[in-house]
């Protein structure tokens, strides 16, 4: 809102100043102040209304160290997370960016679907929460949405290859170009709608998802838009679903998810500035750098909301937070088309994930191969197998972000490593 309003003041008026609100690195730089402010300002009386309320997480007993002292620290903090991205993103961001629109329906999409969750757990006392088939439907009608609209949405271009312009112009003019291509749309030259994503580690580093329909014949691009749908809904829940797993030690899902956070916005950035995706050789993505706003008050309420999540936790985020930072995360990977790189930017919920499903595979095979069921890790989640191990669970947090950061800085080297 206040871009639009300083942009209408600039041009009516040519009032010193107000020309700032053009450029992202000071909107991204705002967004992530004011996050910072809402989530330090309002945590500790979010906090407080939670404890009058009795808004306590139920813990099940699994024999873990300090286990007992977390009976009845407050939940539902994700709604702290939400107000600190969602409000930023609407005072700074370009309000008529579809890419933003997209993140800003997927943050309350999810986190009304994680709110409902724990509104079951701690107000019906149903343990369980919101059913299962109600979580995946949501994801997935979020999924569809998504899809429909990177697909159908005329606005949602990309430019493949480095047009002879750009790759033999000066800096001056390549600049002047990514202004022009603000409102880029497939009827201008070189730019088309695209069901193609970005494969890392690979010289020809661009695979369209049209491809997987091949064995339908000649036609098969006609329906280009179900295989890319259904990409989509598959990331969009695997992801949210795995940062809902690795929340489960004090500031591991916040400060994993910041971390991820930092690096998408160095992916956004790049992927919208014809310099640098020229300079790449990567598909440019107009429209994109705004998003650099949003994923800055991503990373402001992570960091923000950790000062009151950190060991000793005084609030967590619940299913209202967990599943809104993985789908955000799912949703802003698929955009800039770097979303086969969440394997490796978000190693660590993949390993989280993988060890879940890794130990209850195991146990039913062996239960019905051998009558018994035998186990992998002492505990599943992994974090809680380094617990069973006897170690403190500051030094798993900090050991994950730890690695968490050396998957990121590998995650933007791959822009080079072919």
């Amino acid at each position: 809102m206040l871009y639009h309003l300083f942009d209408h003041i600039d041009k009516m008026f040519d009032i010193p100043g107000t020309g700032l609100f053009r450029y992202i690195s000071f909107r991204a730089g705002m967004a992530l102040l004011f996050s910072l402010v809402i989530t330090m300002l309002t945590g500790r009386r979010i906090i407080a209304l939670l404890l009058k309320h009795q808004v306590g997480e139920t813990i099940r007993d699994l024999g873990l160290a300090g286990q007992s002292s977390k009976q009845g620290t407050p939940t539902m903090g994700g709604i702290i997370i939400i107000a600190a991205i969602v409000i930023p993103t609407l005072l700074f961001a370009r309000l008529d960016n579809i890419y933003v629109i997209l993140m800003l329906i997927t943050t309350v999409w999810l986190g009304v679907i994680g709110f409902i969750d724990d509104y079951i757990k701690v107000f019906l006392k149903n343990k369980k929460g919101l059913h299962g088939r109600f979580k995946i439907l949501g994801q997935i009608t979020l999924g569809i949405i998504v899809g429909a609209v990177m697909y159908f949405h005329p606005g949602v271009v990309i430019r493949e290859k480095t047009s002879p312009r750009i790759e033999f112009a000066t800096t001056s003019e390549i600049l002047e170009l990514d202004a022009e291509t603000v409102l880029a749309s497939k009827s201008q030259p070189g730019f088309e709608r695209s069901t193609k994503t970005t494969i890392p580690f690979l010289k020809d580093n661009e695979l369209d998802y049209a491809l997987l329909l091949k064995f339908l014949g000649k036609d098969y691009q006609r329906w280009a838009f179900i295989a890319f749908i259904a990409a989509v809904i598959l990331i969009i829940t695997a992801v949210s679903n795995s940062a809902n797993i690795t929340d489960g030690l004090d500031g591991l899902a916040t400060g994993t998810s910041a971390i991820i956070g930092v690096t998408l916005g160095i992916l956004a950035y790049v992927s919208g500035n014809t310099v640098f995706s020229s300079y790449l050789n990567i598909m440019y993505i107009p429209n994109t750098g705004e998003l650099v706003i949003f994923i800055a008050a991503f990373v402001g309420a992570c960091i923000g909301f950790l000062w009151y999540n950190s060991f000793p936790a005084q609030v967590f985020m619940g299913d209202t937070g967990s599943l809104s930072l993985g789908g955000i995360i799912a949703v802003f990977a698929i955009v800039i088309r770097k979303e086969l790189l969440i394997p490796v930017l978000c190693g660590i919920f993949f390993v989280e994930s993988l060890s879940v499903i890794l130990q209850v595979s195991w146990y039913k095979y062996t239960r019905k191969r051998f009558g018994e069921g035998k186990r992998i890790f002492k505990m599943a989640p992994l974090h809680h197998h380094f617990q069973m191990m006897g170690m403190h669970e500051a030094k798993i947090v900090q050991r994950f972000f730890i690695v968490g950061i050396m998957l990121a800085v590998f995650a933007v080297i791959t822009l080079k490593i072919r």
